[in-house]
C-alpha cells in the first residue's frame, strides 16, 4: 500500500488517474452505445456492427498520427482541439442516426467521430513513463488496473442509460466524460512540465514501430489481444449455449475483476527480474490461466476460472507498458503508446471476427476458447525471437 501512496502523492497523480479514467470510458462506451442506437433505428445488426467497427478502426488508425503530432511539442494543443471537435462530431453522429440517414452517411459520421476521439490513453501512459523510475512500475500498475475498471464500468453505464433513457444519452454522457478527461490532462501540472525532445532529423512514419525491441513487444501484444478478442466472443456464446445468456455480462466482469486484483497485487511488489523476462513469464502465466477455460462445464465454473486466469492480465499489461516506455525513442513516447493501442485494437477485432466464425462453425465455443489460448501462446513465442537490443539512452523523468 505504501508504494501506491507514493504514486498518489506525486503532484499530478490524482489528475492523471481520475482524468485518465474519465477520458478512457468513452472507448468502452461509444462502440456499444452506437451499436445499440443504430440497431434500434435500422433493425439491422449488420449495419450497427459496421458503424461500431468503423468507429473503432478510425480511432485506432488516427491515434498514431495524432501521437506523432503531440510529441513534436506537447499533447496539450491536440487534446484541446479534440475536446472541442469530438462532442460536436458525436452530436452529429446521433443526429444522423436518429434522422434515418443512409448507411453510407452513418458509417462516414462514425469514422469522423472515431478519428476525433481524444488522445487520452496514449497521453496518460506517456506522462507516466516520465515519472521517477522508482515508482514508475507501480504507476503503470495503477494505470492498467484503471483500464480494466473502464471495461467494467463503461458497458455497465451504457446498459443502464440505454434502459433508463436510451442509447443516444449514453453517447452524450460519453462525450462529456471525454471532454472532462481531455481538459483535465491538458491543464495538469504534468503537462505543464512536459519537455519535448527533438528528433534527429526527418524520420520514417514507422520509425517508432521499428525501434529496437519495439516489434517484439507490439507483435506479442497483438497476438495476446487477438486471443482476448476471441475470448470476448466465446464468453457470451458459452453463456448462451448453457441456457444462461444473462450471465455473459457477469462473466466478463469477473474476468476484468480478476485482472484488477492481480494488477493491484503486482503493483505493490518489487521484482528484481528484467522487464523482458517478467513480460515473458507473465505471458506464460496468461496462457496457463486461459488453458483450463476449454474444460469449463458450466457458466459458474467458467466464471471462477476467468477470475483466476484474469489475475495475470493487468500485471502483463503493466510490464508491457513499462517496456514500451523504456524502448520508445525519447522524442516519440506518446506515438509509441498509441501504436500499442492501435495494434491491440486491430488484433482484438480480428480475434473477435475469427472467434465468431469458429463459434458458428463445427468447433463451436471450444474452438474460440482454443484460439484464445493459441493467441497467448503465440505471444510467448514472439518474445523468444531474437532481435536488436535497444540502446540504453537515459531519459529524464518529470514529476507527474
Amino acid at each position: 500500500m505504501r508504494s501506491y501512496l507514493s504514486v498518489w502523492r506525486l503532484p499530478s497523480a490524482p489528475v492523471l488517474l481520475l482524468a485518465g479514467f474519465a477520458g478512457r470510458l468513452p472507448s468502452a462506451m461509444v462502440p456499444l452505445a452506437l451499436l445499440l442506437m443504430v440497431q434500434q433505428q435500422t433493425g439491422s445488426y449488420a449495419v450497427a456492427g459496421l458503424a461500431a467497427a468503423t468507429y473503432g478502426l478510425a480511432m485506432a488508425a488516427m491515434a498514431p498520427v495524432l501521437g506523432r503530432l503531440a510529441d513534436r511539442r506537447t499533447p496539450r494543443p491536440v487534446l484541446l482541439v479534440q475536446a472541442t471537435v469530438y462532442p460536436l462530431l458525436l452530436a452529429l453522429l446521433v443526429a444522423v442516426v436518429l434522422g434515418g440517414a443512409p448507411t453510407a452517411v452513418v458509417v462516414a459520421a462514425s469514422a469522423a467521430a472515431g478519428a476525433a476521439t481524444p488522445l487520452v490513453s496514449g497521453t496518460v501512459r506517456a506522462l507516466w513513463s516520465r515519472v521517477d523510475p522508482r515508482v514508475r512500475g507501480t504507476a503503470f500498475a495503477l494505470d492498467a488496473t484503471a483500464t480494466e475498471l473502464v471495461f467494467v464500468a463503461g458497458p455497465t453505464l451504457v446498459a443502464t442509460l440505454a434502459v433508463v433513457a436510451g442509447p443516444a444519452w449514453a453517447l452524450g454522457v460519453a462525450g462529456v466524460l471525454a471532454v472532462g478527461g481531455a481538459l483535465g490532462l491538458a491543464a495538469s501540472a504534468a503537462m505543464r512540465g512536459w519537455v519535448s525532445v527533438p528528433s534527429a532529423g526527418r524520420t520514417s512514419p514507422f520509425a517508432t514501430v521499428l525501434a529496437a525491441g519495439m516489434p517484439r513487444v507490439l507483435l506479442s501484444g497483438s497476438a495476446l489481444m487477438l486471443g482476448f478478442g476471441a475470448l470476448e466472443v466465446a464468453i457470451p456464446a458459452f453463456a448462451d449455449h448453457a441456457g444462461s445468456p444473462g450471465m455473459s455480462g457477469l462473466l466478463l466482469a469477473l474476468w476484468s475483476l480478476g485482472s484488477v486484483a492481480g494488477g493491484l497485487w503486482f503493483g505493490a511488489r518489487v521484482v528484481s527480474a528484467s522487464l523482458p523476462r517478467q513480460y515473458r513469464w507473465l505471458l506464460l502465466g496468461v496462457t496457463i490461466g486461459l488453458a483450463p477455460l476449454t474444460a469449463a462445464s458450466s457458466p459458474w465454473v467458467l466464471g471462477a476460472l476467468l477470475f483466476l486466469g484474469g489475475t495475470a492480465i493487468a500485471p502483463t499489461l503493466t510490464v508491457q507498458n513499462s517496456l514500451v516506455g523504456a524502448l520508445a525513442p525519447a522524442h516519440a513516447t506518446t506515438e509509441a503508446f498509441t501504436w500499442l493501442s492501435t495494434m491491440a485494437t486491430g488484433a482484438s477485432a480480428v480475434g473477435a471476427a475469427l472467434g465468431g466464425a469458429l463459434v458458428d462453425g463445427p468447433s463451436g465455443v471450444t474452438g474460440s476458447l482454443l484460439l484464445a489460448v493459441a493467441g497467448a501462446a503465440a505471444a510467448v513465442l514472439v518474445t523468444l525471437v531474437p532481435g536488436r537490443r535497444p540502446s540504453s539512452a537515459p531519459r529524464e523523468p518529470i514529476a507527474a
